[in-house]
């Protein structure tokens, strides 16, 4: 009888993990299906801090990023969310597979915390209007010594 069941027992489990199996490779097929092609624009990081900053020091930032699409990779806008944040960005195509970045520079002369956005607009299917962050705090200046 112990016999009996532990072979129905291992009949399930093979049954269940085949189902398993079966359902992963379902997944990561259509996974596969669902990346389109086109360009892609992957950042290493989507925030930059820029932490704790002397007042009017280098406030010169890049953001890195990657085409792992198929197709070259257009960027044709890029936005800050005011005067004190101006994006630099590359207007030639990336290729696939290969890398560039977004020169952002902020006004290190207004004192406080700051936490501001850069819209970029292109031809990436994954993200055709990304919004990257910067933050940081900026000293107030020190005072002049006579």
């Amino acid at each position: 009888m112990k016999k009996v069941i532990l072979l129905c027992s291992f009949a399930i489990l093979a049954v269940v993990s085949t189902g398993i199996a079966q359902s992963q490779a379902k997944v990561a097929k259509s996974q596969v299906i669902e990346k389109k092609a086109g360009a892609n624009i992957e950042f290493e990081t989507e925030t930059l801090d820029y932490g704790t900053i002397e007042n009017n020091s280098d406030g010169n930032r890049e953001f890195k990023f990657t085409n792992t699409g198929t197709t070259p990779l257009v960027i044709t806008n890029a936005t800050g969310s005011c005067g004190c944040t101006v994006p630099t960005w590359p207007k030639e195509a990336i290729a696939p597979g290969k890398s560039a970045a977004i020169k952002v520079h902020y006004d290190t002369k207004r004192t406080g915390a700051f936490n501001k956005s850069i819209t970029l607009v292109s031809n990436a299917v994954n993200a055709p209007s990304k919004i990257i962050h910067i933050k940081g705090n900026v000293n107030p200046p020190k005072e002049a010594v006579n």
